[in-house]
């Protein structure tokens, strides 16, 4: 039961957070209803009081034209002993109450002697007991010589009624008698309960009325704005022919007019970069294809030179040197082109077969033994002494660990560069850890773009083509992995290469932490922790880690 309850209050919540038609349909009703609940309020009381008044009025009337004629009837009487007086009260409380001791309008009248008690009997027309309607205040006030009123309810011989209680004195020659009129307001009740259920239903109809005018002027409004939400999101999902309806001349068709205006000039900027870019592919692609021709003659051409280099003079043979490096470097350079290219056209295709990474970490170290020691950066591993399954394009996974530690011993400022294997049940990951002079806050967003350098002036070391880290990135996300990149000033740099260790599954945390154990983050400073997470389908966001104490730090990553 608590379930269902919950269930139908979460689906309550959502309703009301997503349709604008029902939150202002549901405070129309509302403030309204507490409106003409308050006016209804109002009113019925006002025609209470009304009522009350005229009774009060009237009996207050006949209060004093009954008191004036009693005290006619007793004015020859001198002594309360006197044989006829009785009678007469009798006689006289009958008249007052309209000559019928059996009258049924259900006005009681009644004369009473407090004075004289046990020799005045009292007297009602029609016989009744009003003791428990008249209160001892009121007899106390009416004895005082005071006319006073009260209202009360009880029973006199029949169902609980509201009564309106007026008393008033009677004087005589030998004292005072108490004269009182009962005069039910049951007629009364009735009226302004009949008031109120017309106010009531009178004030439902109108909020209802209200509510169903709420809807529909929303309903106008909000249509028009659910047709563009939804024409919106046909565009963002590639359907740039989607166009809203328009229809008549008010604001809500100049909006669809507009709508329609700004989603042509999209669709015609969108077809024009498309355009741009399948050209700059296209340049690019033929440009680096077209290259391969003449670069291999010039590499004839330079290999010959090269060989025959100690025979030249020495600026000579330096030349040749130097010719040849270049070469090296731009014949890398037209490799990575063409390989961008081939991630910007869509047709890199992953070879995934099941593989021990162990050895390719030591192949990679041993490939850069040499450029660490010319940079004097010594390569620690710490790889596992069991092989590393998973399943994964060797060739492409060996070209992100080339670019990585590349890029560590080049910015390792002649420090250790720490190269770190783990393993879990669902994936595989790989850190390269440097000291150097680290990223600074925002640096994290930008090392993956091409050809970014984080100092220009900074000469490359290891001549690079400022492409490593954009085709890492390309070869990460192909293979439904993350790379991410953490940085801090002083402190040095961690790029951790997570992939699935079966070809196709999805990733949900990494067995390697982001953020490393001996990184020195600032109390409150979350800066150094700063992580670029890059999901499987190409999104980047930035996350912020916990510090280095905390391992969910290194799971804080946005996927796509």
């Amino acid at each position: 039961m608590a379930g269902r309850v919950l269930g139908l209050a979460a689906g309550l919540h959502q309703t009301w957070r997503r349709s604008l038609q029902v939150r202002v349909v549901t405070i129309t009703l509302v403030v309204s209803s507490l409106l003409v609940g308050g006016f209804a309020y109002l009113i019925a009381n006002k025609i209470t009081d009304i009522l009350v008044e005229n009774a009060k009025a009237d009996t207050l009337l006949r209060l004093r034209s009954g008191s004036d004629y009693s005290a006619k009837q007793f004015y020859l009487y001198s002594q309360p002993q006197e044989a006829q007086l009785q009678d007469t009260i009798e006689g006289t409380v009958n008249y007052l109450a309209g000559g019928d001791p059996q009258q049924t309008s259900g006005v009681v009248v009644a004369i009473t002697a407090d004075s004289y008690t046990g020799i005045i009997e009292t007297r009602t027309s029609p016989a009744t007991d009003v003791r428990p309607l008249v209160s001892r205040e009121l007899r106390a006030a009416v004895a005082e010589g005071k006319v006073a009123h009260q209202i009360r309810t009880g029973r006199l011989g029949g169902e609980r009624t509201k009564y309106l209680v007026y008393g008033s004195p009677v004087p005589t020659r030998f004292g005072q008698l108490e004269l009182y009129y009962l005069v039910p307001l049951s007629r009364q009740d009735a009226t302004a309960a009949d008031a109120r259920a017309t106010v009531l239903a009178t004030g439902l109809a109108l909020v209802l009325l209200l509510g169903l005018l709420a809807a529909l002027v929303t309903r106008l409004v909000v249509t028009p704005v659910r047709v563009a939400a939804r024409t919106a999101q046909r565009l963002s999902a590639g359907l740039l022919d989607q166009r809203m309806e328009v229809n008549g001349e008010d604001d809500l068709a100049l909006l669809a007019a507009s709508f329609n205006q700004m989603a042509t000039n999209l669709q015609r900027q969108i077809l024009r970069l498309e355009e741009m870019s399948r050209l700059q592919r296209r340049f690019t692609s033929d440009v680096s294809h077209e290259l391969r021709t003449p670069l291999t003659t010039v590499r004839m051409a330079a290999d010959l030179i090269f060989a025959e280099r100690d025979e030249f003079d020495p600026a000579v043979a330096r030349s040749a040197e130097l010719l040849q490096a270049e070469l090296d470097r731009f014949e890398e350079l037209l490799t990575d082109l063409l390989e961008i290219s081939r991630f910007d056209a869509g047709f890199a295709m992953l070879d995934s077969e099941p593989t021990d990474l162990v050895p390719v970490v030591h192949r990679v170290a041993d490939r850069l033994a040499g450029l660490a020691e010319r940079a004097g950066v010594a390569i620690e591993l710490d790889v596992p002494s069991t092989p590393v399954i998973a399943e994964v394009d060797p060739r492409r996974v060996e070209r992100v660990l080339r670019n990585l530690v590349g890029n560590a011993v080049e910015h390792g400022e002649a420090k250790p560069v720490l190269i770190t294997l783990g393993m879990d049940r669902t994936a595989v990951a790989i850190t390269v850890r440097d000291h150097g002079v680290g990223l600074r806050p925002g640096e994290e967003k930008l090392v993956f773009n091409r050809f970014w350098r984080a100092d220009p002036s900074r000469a490359r070391q290891t001549g690079g083509t400022g492409l490593g880290l954009s085709i890492s990135l390309e070869d990460a996300r192909l293979h439904g992995g993350w790379l991410e990149a953490w940085g801090a000033p002083g402190q040095g740099a961690q790029f951790r290469l997570t992939l699935p260790a079966r070809a196709g599954d999805r990733l949900t945390t990494s067995p390697l932490r982001l953020v490393p154990a001996d990184a020195a983050l600032p109390f409150g400073g979350p800066r150094a922790g700063e992580v670029l997470a890059i999901g499987p389908a190409g999104g980047g966001a930035l996350a912020i880690g916990p510090g280095p104490a905390a391992d969910d730090g290194d799971r804080a990553e946005v996927r796509s």
